[in-house]
């Protein structure tokens, strides 16, 4: 089987490169990111003409998160549902049963400024992400948890750690919120299968500067399973390819997908 996940910085923006990108790879899942569209708007065509069901939560212009799946999608779940705080309002998790397969797709809220109300927020939200899988999740089925994080895990997960001092997706606190989620029961998957020293690719390059040809990137779409999940996942990569500007009409996201492949 083939897991991915993309933050496409907008779907309607780059519904051609979605589509190219589907048909060439053919993942049995894809989680998306960024969506940037409401329900009603949201263009389910361009996945069930390839051949995939989806599910989309999505509140407006801003965030919205999928579920694509060539395996079956049932039960699925908007959002969270043990949290009233606001931040947890936003359209940024949605759930659904893949096959034997559960997946989450998750936006992590950015946290803009260390301090801010927005970081703090983002703590808020990643403390309710563990109180939805300690009230949702089953240990037993093989789970996916993948997105985009918004939190670089190790040093050498940006390309130098010196220019983030004091900023936002390496702090302390950060880090800490996202190793709960592991303290859970939760794995790395690109750490488990290749080192903790392992220099991993980065999966997000800012538009500006040339980022992306000076691979001046960041780790940040993260793809966490759980010990079922873990026990039949044979590789993780990263397309660099779907980044790049390529033949298709629409400009590439920021973000690339990155790509989990089973034993079965």
């Amino acid at each position: 089987m083939k897991f991915a996940t993309w933050n496409v910085n907008s779907l309607r923006a780059r519904t051609e490169r979605v589509q190219h990108w589907l048909s060439v790879n053919t993942p049995d899942v894809l989680c998306l990111q960024e969506t940037k569209c409401s329900q009603d708007s949201y263009p389910a065509d361009i996945f069930s003409d390839l051949g995939y069901e989806s599910a989309h939560y999505g509140l407006g212009q801003w965030n919205g998160v999928a579920l694509v799946s060539k395996l079956g999608l049932e039960d699925v779940e908007f959002g969270f549902l043990h949290s009233n705080e606001p931040i947890t309002e936003e359209a940024r998790l949605i759930r659904g049963k893949c096959g034997k397969f559960d997946v989450w797709s998750a936006y992590i809220p950015n946290g803009r400024i260390v301090g801010s109300d927005h970081y703090e927020a983002k703590l808020v939200w990643l403390k309710a992400l563990k109180t939805e899988l300690e009230m949702r999740a089953d240990q037993t089925v093989p789970l996916l948890l993948c997105g985009d994080f918004n939190i670089a895990p190790r040093d050498s997960d940006v390309f130098d750690i010196e220019m983030f001092a004091g900023a936002t997706h390496v702090t302390e606190r950060e880090r800490l919120a996202l190793n709960s989620l592991l303290d859970w029961g939760l794995f790395d998957l690109a750490i488990q299968l290749y080192g903790e020293e392992a220099d991993l690719p980065f999966t997000w390059w800012d538009y500006r500067g040339g980022s992306f040809h000076k691979n001046l990137g960041m780790r940040i779409d993260l793809m966490l399973g759980n010990k079922a999940f873990l026990d039949i996942a044979e590789k993780l990569y990263v397309d660099r390819e779907a980044r790049k500007k390529g033949s298709e009409t629409s400009s590439p996201s920021d973000h690339t997908p990155v790509v989990v492949e089973t034993k079965d």
